[in-house]
């Protein structure tokens, strides 16, 4: 599908946690896990739009699930019902839901957002993974479409005490997704080659442009310099060099 201009009217916009909020929008969008919209409510500042990527598509309701760290998301965090958002999408690559088997979400704090409307997709049974810092957030929306919920809080208030990768085992899975902070990717990746797992990796870098024409999202790959926009988000994980 290609991506389009197009508005979004705003249907609520709810702080669930400290930061973290959840936006639903109404209009005509489409789009597939792991692929992501550029937002803007705003004339010509900030100059640049920013990115979320699909939370959950359902009807004309799209809804993002993001955390305020900069001037652009804190203009999203006042919005309220009825103002009007312009977007451009959707945008990048996203996962591949034809894998069979038992599969593995490994996920870390807002890098949930992506894997909620991924595990609402895919077939087969699902073990989710999911990080978090102090406590866990948004499970309840996940819980209906996968078979077990792994937690983990650095703050041990909540599940296990410490990371998610501390009981994350990829001999039992077929395949493996991930999303999150790049400490936590890293580690999945090394992990997952050690047990020869397929794995998919949906990378989070700053983005301008959104279409790949600034350069400003590059990665180092396997196969040179990726655009995170345009050749990914989602790569497989065998690509993704994460240190020199």
């Amino acid at each position: 599908m290609k991506p389009k201009q197009c508005n979004g009217k705003v249907v609520s916009n709810i702080k669930i946690l400290d930061n973290i909020y959840e936006m639903k929008l109404t209009g005509d969008f489409q789009g597939n896990p792991g692929q992501f919209y550029m937002l803007r409510s705003w004339g010509k500042e900030p100059f640049l739009s920013r990115p979320l990527s699909i939370c959950n598509i359902e009807g004309n309701l799209l809804t993002f699930l993001y955390e305020v760290k900069g001037k652009g998301t804190d203009i999203f965090s006042k919005l309220r019902e009825g103002d009007v958002l312009n977007l451009l999408g959707p945008l990048g690559t996203g996962f591949p839901l034809n894998n069979k088997g038992k599969i593995g979400v490994v996920a870390g704090g807002i890098g949930i957002a992506p894997m909620i409307y991924l595990c609402k997709s895919l077939k087969g049974d699902i073990d989710f993974y999911g990080g978090f810092r102090e406590k866990s957030f948004y499970m309840d929306r996940i819980e209906e479409n996968i078979d077990k919920l792994y937690i983990s809080t650095d703050s041990g208030k909540e599940g296990h005490n410490g990371f998610i990768t501390d009981i994350f085992n990829p001999e039992e899975y077929s395949v493996v997704y991930t999303c999150g902070p790049m400490p936590m990717m890293s580690k999945v990746k090394n992990i997952c080659e050690g047990k020869n797992v397929p794995l998919y990796i949906s990378m989070e870098k700053r983005m301008a442009c959104g279409v790949g024409a600034c350069l400003g999202c590059s990665i180092k790959t396997t196969s040179g310099i990726r655009r995170v926009c345009k050749d990914g988000p989602v790569f497989r994980g065998e690509e993704i060099i994460f240190h020199d």
